[in-house]
């Protein structure tokens, strides 16, 4: 076996290029980088960070180069990605005697930054930071949101303790750790069993507590906690949206979103038990035209950063890398504002792979979608229901108000962006009784099931159930 020295840089520049990598030989063996263990855990919470499985293939993540023990004479397998943008490097060498260096490069197919988006990951968990930074760095992200999240754990003399992994490194509105023009965040995810989940960024301080029900009682709520967050200078982001958990879809977090306390859902790469687009159609049907973000939900070495992602098309110019009057803890947290910004505004897709563009016209009521790359088939959806495809474009005339949105979906993988209001649209009866249908099984849960130590706590989760449902239906 010989010390390889493997060193991957960017075409453009020749600098060093964070990467995830894997090598494997024609038997199937494959060579982990010194400081690495060929094989590790795949489960949640388990030395998350810096590795990744796919299936039987290990992948490991690199700053731009490594030292791997190879054997010579045999043809090797060398394989490295960073994300969407760049074209991932696929090929055979063969080592000569004694040879112990190998040299890439990778090269961009697209870059979106010059034209203003943003890529983020919304949400993640366990890794250490600096593995998120590095991760982020190789999967070509610009924020990594790293959030502390309850977990439990077994310990060796046979306890179970809670635990919140990370809370700690919280962060708030200020990056962890910055690098390369990435930053990471740490702030919180927050959970009730039935009433729903939400991950709170960008709050200058942790909305506490991280959980309650359960084995607790249920004297708080989602809305407190949105409140909280956004009196922090926060952003609320629905999690597991509408998926089914106690008898109950979409909980106080739906009662939240009709009440204007929800900026944005998540949409993840792993399929729920509910599917979800056509409930976020309702909603939008029902005049609440909450946008969408992209996750990958990491928490465990199986799932890899940013497999699923946000673009935000930021407002403003960034200042200048070479500014010297900025440093690079300003400019990441300018570049935070912005993102967040775009996000509230609804300037954003989300990805797992295409890169999708939509623009409304409103001077004659025309709308075109564009994506990328290797022309997937593109969908215009307009008040729920597809007006126009086609393959790499579609576009169409607008008929009654409501919303349009794009979407790529099938086996050229998936995007999505959130939608754009046109004209001034009456809310549609059908998803206005759906949606308030749900907002009854919360009410009943809460009057039958909901454990509240507080009587108060009840009425006012109660009120505010009464209140979704009468701005729903458009009564005072």
């Amino acid at each position: 076996m010989l010390t390889v020295h493997l060193r991957v840089t960017d075409a453009a520049t020749t600098r060093p290029l964070p990467v995830r990598v894997r090598v494997s030989g024609p038997d199937g063996a494959q060579y982990a980088p010194l400081g690495f263990s060929p094989q590790f855990p795949g489960g949640r919470n388990e030395a998350v960070g810096g590795q990744l499985r796919v299936g039987r293939e290990r992948w490991f993540y690199v700053g731009g180069a490594c030292e791997v023990p190879l054997p010579a004479g045999v043809p090797l397998q060398i394989q490295a990605a960073k994300g969407p943008e760049w074209v991932p490097l696929d090929e055979t060498v063969t080592l000569g005697a004694g040879q112990i260096s190998l040299r890439f490069a990778l090269s961009r197919w697209a870059d979106t930054r010059p034209d203003g988006w943003a890529t983020v990951d919304t949400r993640c968990h366990f890794l250490p930071p600096h593995a998120a930074l590095l991760e982020a760095r190789a999967e070509d992200l610009d924020v990594a949101n790293l959030l502390a999240v309850p977990f439990p754990l077994l310990a060796l003399d046979a306890n179970t303790y809670a635990t919140a992994p990370n809370m700690l490194a919280f962060s708030g509105q200020s990056p962890a750790l910055v690098g390369d023009g990435c930053a990471v965040y740490v702030n919180t995810f927050n959970t009730h069993p039935v009433l729903g989940k939400v991950a709170l960024l960008n709050s200058h301080r942790p909305v506490l507590p991280l959980t309650f029900g359960g084995e607790e009682s249920d004297d708080w709520g989602v809305c407190d906690w949105a409140d909280q967050c956004h009196r922090k200078g926060g952003l609320v982001v629905w999690a597991d949206a509408f998926e089914t958990a106690g008898g109950v879809s979409g909980g106080e977090a739906l009662v939240a979103a009709v009440l204007g306390k929800v900026d944005a859902i998540e949409v993840v790469q792993k399929p729920g038990r509910s599917p979800l687009l056509p409930w976020v159609y309702r909603l939008w049907d029902a005049g609440v035209r909450v946008p969408l973000v992209g996750a990958s939900a990491k928490d465990s070495n199986a799932v890899r950063l940013g497999v699923t992602r946000t673009y935000a098309r930021v407002s403003g110019v960034q200042p200048s890398d070479d500014a010297p009057s900025v440093s690079q803890q300003e400019r990441e947290g300018e570049k935070a504002s912005s993102w967040l910004e775009a996000v509230r505004r609804g300037r954003t897709f989300v990805t797992a792979g295409p890169l999708l563009d939509l623009v409304l016209d409103d001077s004659c009521a025309t709308v075109t979608a564009r994506a990328h790359p290797s022309a997937p088939r593109v969908e215009l959806v307009a008040n729920g229901a597809v007006i126009a495809a086609g393959d790499g474009s579609a576009a169409a005339t607008l008929g009654e108000p409501g919303w349009v949105a794009a979407r790529v979906t099938g086996a050229s993988g998936f995007a999505h962006t959130s939608p754009i209001a046109f004209g001034s649209p009456a809310r549609k009866s059908e998803a206005v009784s759906a949606l308030v249908a749900l907002i009854e099984q919360t009410r009943d849960w809460v009057e039958t099931l909901g454990r509240f130590a507080n009587p108060k706590r009840k009425q006012a989760l109660l009120e505010r159930c009464d209140e979704a449902a009468q701005r729903l239906a458009g009564t005072p």
